[in-house]
């Protein structure tokens, strides 16, 4: 019989799978894809943002979904960094307080990760599909044969319900639900949103668009983002597109640092008669952003085209396309050490629990702890 099972080889079920071996427990990891962290590997590939330097108090506040917090107390950035380090992977952080390896890349992270694990005796099987429980085991789709697993304790990992590309499609919902356990709607975060351009915008697709601020409600943030054939993405887009997602309206404020006195006094000096194109130039705009204002803001007063002219769109593009998501597990099914109240001796972590984060290092921070935390209590470790 197999001792601790870990069902999926993403960040947080390589953490669950460190805790539980450094616990002294003789682990199997089971990955359905050809190789592990596929997801973390892609995310990586332009700069691994591995977390961000705040105090633990601050940090914790970007989160929604208060069940996550004790493990982000235990588990936050200056963990993170350490546990980088540790790795043999130093860090440095940039202006922005984001954290990055000082190679920048995920995949010698990945390696030293691997490597510790396996000489922890931590067992790895790729392409070990899990197809659902068959009885008080876990059923799998091997390369040739179909096996089952009957472990004395077991950690799911298997992600949400965006890239399934990369082994995250969802898939393990009804077999939960079937169990009795509360999972709630699967919504995407961290993703772009649809806008029906018209022809005059083809030729800025691709194009950043810097220096503005974005607002939704009473929230602003300043970032840029970028005009798509399919939308706007990037990440200035995913830091509002929670709100955004439950119906805010989002302005864009394209000078950002000029007052509406300025630009009224500027506006005043120019010529009788002159067309708005012309007159957004003069006031400096880029012409990506002159044209999000004939766009948009056609109609309205210059000023309010320039400090609040408003977005229309079509809401999120797909869940598939996010980069992360909201909905999952509830925390009302698991204990508090994230063990299944339905299922004794099953525990979930990582994306699969419901909670969200922004990008910028919350999310591989929210999923290494909670791996972390799910592995200690399956070990015996503060079992709630």
């Amino acid at each position: 019989m197999v001792d601790a099972l870990v069902i999926g080889a993403g960040p947080a079920g390589l953490m669950a799978a460190e805790a539980l071996a450094l616990a002294g427990r003789k682990v199997v990891v089971c990955e359905a894809m050809a190789t592990p962290a596929r997801k973390f590997l892609m995310a990586g590939k332009s700069g691994l943002n591995v977390t961000k330097y705040q105090e633990n108090s601050v940090f914790s506040k970007f989160y929604y979904g208060g069940g996550i917090a004790p493990m982000l107390a235990e588990f936050g950035p200056a963990e993170v960094m350490d546990w980088c380090r540790g790795l043999g992977q130093e860090v440095f952080t940039g202006s922005s307080g984001r954290v990055f390896p000082k190679v920048m890349k995920a995949s010698p992270l990945v390696r030293a990760w691997l490597g510790r694990l396996g000489s922890l005796g931590v067992e790895l099987r790729t392409r070990w599909r899990w197809l659902g429980f068959d009885g008080p085991g876990f059923r799998f789709q091997c390369v040739d044969s179909v096996q089952v697993l009957r472990p004395a304790v077991t950690v799911l990992a298997l992600g949400g319900a965006s890239w399934a590309r990369l082994g995250s499609d969802g898939a393990w919902v009804p077999w939960l639900v079937e169990k009795g356990v509360s999972v709630h709607g699967f919504r995407p975060t961290n993703m772009g949103f649809v806008v029906d351009w018209s022809p005059q915008m083809q030729r800025f697709f691709g194009q950043p668009v810097k220096g503005v601020a974005l607002c939704v409600g009473a929230r602003r943030e300043r970032g840029e983002f970028v005009i798509s054939s399919k939308g706007l993405e990037g990440g200035g887009i995913y830091a509002v597109s929670r709100e955004m997602r439950e119906g805010a309206a989002l302005t864009l404020d394209l000078m950002p640092d000029v007052n509406e006195a300025v630009l009224v006094e500027r506006l005043g000096r120019m010529k009788a008669g002159e067309t708005l194109a012309n007159r957004l130039r003069k006031l400096g705009l880029s012409p990506v952003a002159v044209a999000l204002v004939m766009e948009f803001g056609r109609g309205l007063p210059v000023v309010q085209a320039v400090k609040a002219v408003p977005v229309r769109h079509r809401g999120p593009r797909p869940l598939d396309e996010a980069i992360s998501v909201a909905g999952g597990v509830g925390f009302d099914s698991v204990n508090s050490g994230l063990e299944l109240k339905a299922l004794p001796g099953v525990f979930v972590c990582g994306e699969m629990l419901d909670w969200e984060a922004p990008t910028g290092g919350y999310l591989l921070t929210g999923c290494l702890a909670t791996g972390r935390w799910a592995g200690r209590a399956a070990a015996g470790v503060n079992r709630g």
